[in-house]
């Protein structure tokens, strides 16, 4: 009996000795949508944001013949040959008489071999380190994994430039969003009385407003003779004032449910700082409230720059962004014979379901019934 004791002891008392936090990652690794999603996440980040000039084939600018299809990845040849080394082949160019329209076959007889660690056209690191060596490419050939555009650019090399604005912009928006929601949210939820009625009518009638007018005359006020860096951080900002509403209504409802609990009041009685308070007793309590918001957050954020750009009103170019490669995706003439134009939106879609599933493994493993 005494042996089943200490069986049960002692995984309750390793529980004991875990931080918050090691009990939040111990959840959060059971959750394999979870994990799946920030290994996703991760990959992109340093892809997109940190590594881009490394990763894409080509420099963003670079020219080849202009839509030119997908190039396939092959391992086996026409003659049956199977090769190690993947390859790719060359473009005939050709003229279909009936439409007047240039198509591009496979040349069979041009046969580039995936390299890697090859030397291409030269970048600028971060805009500091010079450098040439990027991770794939071929030698004597093009290689457009995902065709080139109306200017002959690489979709896939401009597609990995472009995640670098719009993974950022969801990032520094979120930030802001944040601060503004946890400030105005817990003053309203602590205070209340006239203080939050009156916060409470500001945030109803920002949420009143149709998203999509108030963005394009916010938008709209952005000088256009503004340089892309001080565009980039004006839209930031703008959907930031219009996407903290929620998350200061989530904030002020926890507030006040939690501000008469027995250990804020018992923390009051100690003469304990309010900012220690919210800090240390409050926000822990609806952690996983914040980690949901932030998470369904960024990818609003993404959405946002990506449909303001598709409409002409936010980034332009020669920033590079994902909303900003879709805007060329307008014409249903051209998605009908260049349908791989559309691969950024794809980028979209997996980043979006990406951040899901990671605020719902942080929402299930931070949530205190959970950390048991």
């Amino acid at each position: 009996m005494s042996t089943s004791v200490e069986h049960v002891e002692e995984p309750r008392q390793e529980m004991v000795s875990k931080t918050q936090w090691q009990l939040i990652w111990r959840q959060f690794i059971k959750h394999r949508l979870a994990l799946l999603g920030l290994v996703i996440l991760a990959f992109f980040y340093v892809v997109g944001v940190f590594l881009p000039e490394f990763f894409a084939p080509h420099g963003p600018n670079e020219r080849f013949d202009s839509y030119l299809p997908p190039q396939r990845i092959r391992f086996v040849d026409s003659d049956g040959n199977f090769s190690l080394r993947p390859f790719v082949y060359g473009w005939e160019r050709k003229m279909d008489m009936q439409t007047w329209q240039t198509t591009y076959v496979p040349d069979e007889s041009k046969v580039f071999p995936i390299q890697f660690f090859v030397q291409g056209s030269p970048y600028r690191l971060w805009g500091q380190f010079g450098g040439s060596l990027r991770l794939f490419g071929v030698e004597g050939g093009t290689l457009c994994l995902w065709g080139t555009d109306h200017l002959g650019r690489d979709v896939l090399s401009r597609t990995i430039y472009a995640m670098r604005i719009s993974l950022t912009i969801g990032l520094v928006g979120v930030t802001i969003s944040l601060i503004l929601g946890l400030a105005i949210g817990g003053i309203s939820g602590l205070l209340g009385g006239v203080v939050d009625n009156i916060i409470q009518r500001l945030i109803e009638v920002m949420m009143s407003i149709p998203t999509i007018p108030l963005w394009m005359a916010l938008a709209a006020a952005v000088p256009r003779d503004w340089r892309p860096l001080q565009v980039y951080f004006a839209i930031t900002v703008i959907l930031s004032l219009v996407g903290w509403t929620g998350l200061a209504r989530v904030v002020r409802s926890k507030f006040m449910s939690l501000r008469e609990m027995d250990f804020v009041s018992a923390a009051k009685g100690y003469n304990t700082p309010q900012s220690v308070i919210i800090t240390q007793h409050l926000i822990p309590n609806f952690i996983s409230y914040v980690f949901v918001s932030l998470t369904l957050a960024i990818p609003d954020m993404i959405l946002a720059e990506t449909a303001l750009s598709f409409l002409g009103l936010g980034l332009r170019p020669p920033v590079i962004s994902l909303g900003v490669l879709l805007s060329r995706a307008q014409d249903l003439q051209t998605i009908s014979m260049h349908p791989w134009l559309l691969l950024p939106g794809l980028m979209v879609v997996i980043i979006v379901l990406a951040f899901n599933f990671v605020g719902d493994g942080l929402r299930d493993a931070a949530d205190p019934y959970q950390l048991s």
